[in-house]
């Protein structure tokens, strides 16, 4: 899984959070319960206080949210040249109208300054990014990870990879809802039919009766 790879690569250092998952969400998703904890105990969380009224380190455990990379905003944007990375938990409906493929092309469009174009330090050109300069480096590399299938680890296979694991953690019910949308919509669909018969049928006597005025026979005028 090349994001979660990456996160924890010396060569690609993590700069952006995912404050809204927790390790329990990976178990049978894109994890077995075994090798999620194995992945949470990787990390040391601030835990307490204890009996003492002292805070303490601990090993990660499935309940536990994604580390963030920063204790605060502020130390963030210090290592960053002042801009803020982003949060990745929503970053697929959140950032772009169109998210799966503004990202990917935001992943995979990395290219040198054209000429003339001066950037600060720190920065980098990228043309799907609003404004073309964009702090955050490079984060793909070809061989990066290694897939246990064999797969090759190219740039634009794992951007898409990252961009669907990005959309499982913004919409994790995605699948779940469109599975149940073909039964949902039938069933309607059969109501409505069901409702509309029975209509016709209660009320059809009483739509297309005549209703006639006959004057009585003592009545003279």
């Amino acid at each position: 899984y090349p994001l979660c790879a990456l996160a924890v690569s010396d060569e690609r250092p993590a700069c952006h959070s995912m404050s809204r998952i927790y390790y329990r969400h990976l178990v049978g998703v894109t994890h077995t319960e075994e090798q999620a904890k194995k992945e949470a105990a990787m990390t040391m969380v601030v835990d307490g206080p204890n009996d003492e009224g002292e805070y303490f380190l601990r090993p990660g455990k499935l309940q536990d949210r994604f580390p963030s990379p920063y204790d605060n905003e502020l130390a963030a944007r210090a290592a960053n040249n002042g801009a803020y990375p982003p949060d990745l938990s929503l970053i697929i409906k959140a950032a772009h109208h169109d998210g799966l493929n503004y990202v990917y092309s935001l992943l995979t469009g990395f290219k040198e300054a054209p000429a003339g174009r001066e950037l600060m330090a720190g920065q980098y050109y990228n043309p799907y990014f609003s404004g073309g300069a964009i702090s955050m480096a490079p984060p793909l590399m070809d061989g990066a990870v290694d897939y246990p299938d064999g797969t090759v680890a190219t740039v634009s296979q794992m951007a898409h990879d990252v961009c669907q694991f990005l959309h499982w953690c913004g919409e994790p019910e995605y699948v779940e809802r469109k599975m149940w949308g073909l039964p949902v919509f039938t069933s309607l669909f059969i109501a409505w039919i069901t409702v509309t018969y029975h209509k016709r049928y209660l009320f059809g006597p009483y739509l297309t009766q005549k209703i006639v005025w006959k004057k009585p026979p003592y009545m003279k005028f």
